[in-house]
């Protein structure tokens, strides 16, 4: 139990003594006070998580102290001793939040089983913030939003407004736009985004298994409900619900989400007892609703309730400022799932990707790119590497290979730093050119140094300042 650390608190040097002694033979360090307000004092001591304190004592009682700490949050865990086993005593300090309570006089074995499982719970707090605060780093990273156009910078305005207010949202788009992102957005940034954010994409689960999927069932319900499953509205109690494409949700089916909204509670499948929910919905569709509206497809009271606030998502084609930034984006978050060098983007690549009509939106520019990333061999993507669905894009100079190449090793360089580039890059630029021209001449120097336009001289000089092994190359 190296590294831990105790609060003792008690007017009797008797029991502080003995305490003392016990803890640090467990390897816990110790800070000990003889009165209360001296113990409410040193509980903010760095490295405390555990207090083992008398309730009656000169200054403050324990229960003060236990209560001070609930009340500004301390995450210490609290034993409470007291020569007094009343009721009211043990009942106080329990509902004040108290790992244990223990009567005086205790055996040591009793305070030991109450010290390890305290830390064990302290651990395991510990772990569980720390769980929580990796999973909300996680969110935070899935919600990344790029975009600084007007048009983005708009929705993040709108977001902003909404985001805290725990209405009903809509988000309209086309397919690929980023409308479950939108939908993390809006749920990282609300007051329950410590709640489950559950998505469920009503164009991708079958009709006929759509109410199960919302609502869940119980055991026996139809045939193969070998037992109960709870739906998607339970499983977003006290957080989002995102109704990806709501737009294609069967028309019976929406009667009974517009209930869900109104009452905020439901009937599994076979179910006959209400189950009540907290959830703040957020709907998505590519579709035009007021025309399915129009032509009976569309519910038109769950629009209205759908429609608390609207958010529409520009295509990518009206945002073509933003596709820069996208790009490197999805190119540094590759490089991270897939290992390796970063890749880079030749101009002509860069030029291809901004005369693209981008049809699928961010989703397509994202998975064009991963598809370039993994299969293209070198650092740099050319416009074959894209594969884009239009005309092919002429072969590119040399001169623009190796400015692909060249641009990422001079954007790290230092400009106030004296570093002799030309003398670093000139022999990685030659060497290859030289052994690639006495490949093709099979090693004879005088073919090679009229092909290069050199002296030969030069040329064997050149051989032996790069170190290039002619014996290989014959």
């Amino acid at each position: 139990m190296s590294g831990l650390k105790a609060l003792i608190a008690d007017d009797d040097s008797s029991i502080l003594w003995v305490l003392e002694k016990f803890l640090e033979e467990k390897k816990i360090s110790v800070v000990k006070a003889a009165d209360g307000t001296e113990a409410s004092r040193l509980l903010s001591t760095p490295g405390v998580t555990l207090a083992i304190l008398d309730i009656n004592m000169p200054g403050k009682d324990g229960l003060d102290i236990l209560r001070e700490a609930r009340e500004a949050a301390s995450p210490a865990e609290f034993i409470i001793m007291t020569a007094e086993a009343t009721m009211q005593n043990t009942l106080e300090a329990m509902k004040l939040g108290a790992f244990d309570y223990i009567t005086k006089p205790f055996d040591l074995s009793e305070l030991e089983i109450m010290v390890d499982r305290a830390f064990e719970t302290i651990g395991l707090k510990a772990r569980l913030t720390n769980l929580t605060e990796r999973l909300k780093e996680k969110l935070a990273h899935e919600t990344v939003f790029i975009g600084k156009s007007k048009s983005v910078q708009g929705v993040f305005k709108t977001v902003g407004k909404i985001a805290g207010k725990d209405v009903t949202v809509l988000v309209l788009g086309e397919s690929g736009t980023g409308k479950e992102l939108l939908a993390k957005l809006i749920h990282s940034n609300s007051a329950r985004a410590e709640g489950p954010f559950v998505a469920v994409n009503s164009a991708a689960v079958p009709k006929d298994l759509m109410e199960s999927e919302l609502f869940g069932f119980e055991k026996g319900a139809f045939t193969g409900a070998v037992e109960g499953k709870p739906g998607k509205f339970e499983l977003a109690d006290g957080g989002t619900l995102f109704l990806d494409e709501v737009g294609d949700m069967a028309y019976d089916l929406q009667a009974r989400l517009l209930r869900v909204i109104q009452e905020k509670e439901f009937y599994k499948v076979g179910g006959k007892t209400p189950v009540r929910v907290d959830v703040r919905i957020i709907a998505a569709t590519n579709h035009d609703l007021d025309r399915a509206v129009a032509e009976k497809k569309f519910r038109e009271d769950l629009l209205f309730r759908l429609n608390g606030m609207t958010v529409t998502l520009p295509p990518l084609r009206d945002r073509k400022g933003d596709l820069a930034l996208l790009t490197a984006y999805f190119l540094d978050k590759f490089m991270g799932e897939f290992g390796g060098e970063r890749k880079t983007l030749t101009p002509k690549a860069e030029d291809a990707l901004e005369s693209y009509s981008w049809p699928g939106n961010v989703r397509e520019l994202e998975n064009i790119l991963r598809r370039a990333v993994l299969l293209t061999p070198g650092i740099v993507i050319s416009p074959e590497d894209l594969n884009l669905p239009q005309a092919r894009h002429r072969k590119e100079s040399i001169e623009e290979i190796i400015t692909a190449r060249l641009r990422p090793f001079i954007e790290k360089t230092d400009h106030r730093t004296r570093q002799e580039l030309y003398d670093l890059i000139m022999p990685f630029m030659e060497r290859p050119l030289i052994k690639l021209v006495l490949e093709k001449t099979k090693g004879n120097q005088v073919q090679a140094a009229e092909v290069l336009g050199i002296n030969r001289n030069t040329l064997r000089k050149k051989i032996k300042d790069l170190n290039i092994k002619l014996g290989k190359i014959r």
